[in-house]
């Protein structure tokens, strides 16, 4: 019977770019996990850090090739979206590569100036603050302004926002204003628009009743994002050229309108059939762009995208160990690990995300399906179907086995309740954050470790 790398390499091809076996062991990005498991051991969390600079110089880079291709008159910016992971290595990682911002929620506001006073960022970088907007959100983005952040960009997301602005932003130039376009569902969508923004056909309107005469403010940036995400697909052409001929149309009326930001959706690694084509995609919304522009006799807008998940996904994963295995009928073979879908990969349970699942060990034993439970007393934490096959496939031996998910950077640690409670009080993972050094060596650093009992009840209330 064939081994598991040759079942795999038949299945999908494999090793794949990032990953490669040495000596019956999985590597990652030259990371040799076995030796991390034997330091760190597992349940383990890992963030390569260099990834996140990979991703973001090549959407740079596409995008720069197609503004040049396409002979495109406006400029390209990278906004990051925080929402994605607000922890500081991650941010910090980012702002390495001179880019930008999106903001989503109040608390964004205090970070971005704790980075301004740690020297991370300077005030003239551009903060898009995009959501529904609590008072204490709008405080601080006006307390910003006042305080030099000039680029400061809030993106209004109905239009009772803006009187607050108008009643409290007073400033030598002009403030920039953003407005949300409310973005169109697709047709299976359990509702027709978004929730968030304002309706298309009120932008305008909006425009020249409230800001148009206002010496204070100036709408710079029209914002969408389709919620489906950027795909090739007759939806997501037709929805950017409505938001883009709306564009066209309020820059007619409003000459300050230079920016439109198309929102984030970038599509990640997720499984090892995943075949996306990013610069096929970002040449053609490029192109659509100028196309559209040209037809309304429309100079280009300078283009801002934010990117999250596509930014942080594939510089994390996270390693289990199999504590046991279980022959729980003819056909349903269980790998029983030591943590859990539910409170470590949330998207898997809520969402049915699927990651990248690899052993990382015993590569040269036979394989056998199976299903994964993680050890929460909960009939949904599982996983037993890959994104590329029906069925989950392991090495079948009775060694010890180790396996990992990759590309899990976003969301999972702010969904899973970063240091606190979690379902049948599993204990946070340990986390280890890796850098590279000068000389390609790896630098380890433990950004947390694994939560005790004692924290635990302390959050309960059963000690102080």
């Amino acid at each position: 019977m064939q081994s598991y790398q040759e079942f795999l390499d038949l299945s999908v091809g494999f090793p794949q770019d990032g990953f490669e076996i040495i000596d019956d062991e999985l590597y990652f990005q030259d990371l040799n996990l076995m030796e991390m498991i034997e330091t760190y051991g597992t349940p383990l969390r890992f963030t390569y850090l260099p990834m996140i600079t990979k991703k973001i110089q090549q959407a740079k880079l596409l995008f720069q090739q197609a503004i040049i291709k396409n002979n495109y008159r406006g400029s390209y910016k990278y906004c990051y979206c925080t929402k994605s992971s607000h922890f500081r290595h991650i941010v910090e990682e980012a702002l390495r590569n001179e880019i930008h911002l999106e903001t989503s929620s109040a608390f964004d506001m205090p970070m971005i100036d704790a980075l301004e006073k740690k020297g991370a960022v300077n005030k003239d970088i551009t903060v898009i603050c995009n959501g529904f907007k609590t008072f204490q959100y709008k405080t601080y983005i006006i307390d910003m302004l006042h305080d030099g952040f000039k680029n400061i960009i809030p993106v209004l997301d109905n239009k009772e926002e803006f009187n607050l602005y108008d009643d409290e932003i007073e400033m030598d130039t002009p403030c920039n204003l953003g407005i949300r376009i409310a973005a169109e569902e697709q047709p299976d969508s359990q509702f027709y628009t978004s929730r968030l923004g304002v309706r298309m056909e009120d932008v305008i309107d909006f425009y020249h009743n409230k800001i148009e005469e206002n010496p204070n403010f100036q709408v710079k940036l029209l914002h969408f994002f389709i919620n489906s995400g950027i795909s090739d697909t007759p939806y997501y052409w037709n929805e950017l050229e409505k938001y883009v001929t709306l564009y066209c149309k309020f820059k007619k009326v409003n000459p300050a309108l230079d920016t439109l930001d198309i929102g984030g959706g970038m599509p990640f690694k997720d499984s090892l059939v995943f075949d996306f084509d990013y610069e096929y995609m970002i040449n053609e919304i490029v192109s659509r762009i100028k196309e559209i522009c040209a037809e309304h006799d429309t100079i280009e807008p300078d283009i801002i995208t934010e990117f999250g998940k596509y930014t942080v996904a594939e510089a994390s994963g996270i390693l289990y160990k199999v504590l046991g295995r279980k022959q729980q009928n003819d056909r349903e073979r269980w790998l029983m690990l030591d943590g859990s879908f539910i409170t470590n990969l949330p998207d898997v349970w809520a969402l049915n995300q699927k990651y990248i699942l690899l052993p990382v060990n015993n590569w040269d034993s036979e394989y056998e399906r199976v299903n994964l439970g993680g050890i929460t007393c909960d009939g949904q934490d599982y996983y037993n179907q890959e994104a590329h096959m029906n069925s989950v496939f392991m090495p079948k031996t009775r060694k010890v086995q180790y396996l990992g998910f990759f590309n899990t950077g976003a969301y999972q640690e702010v969904l899973s309740g970063y240091g606190g409670i979690h379902h049948c009080l599993l204990p946070s993972p340990k986390h280890v954050i890796i850098r590279r050094n000068r000389d390609e060596t790896f630098n380890f650093e433990v950004f947390g470790e694994e939560q005790n009992s004692k924290q635990v009840l302390k959050i309960l209330g059963y000690t102080t």
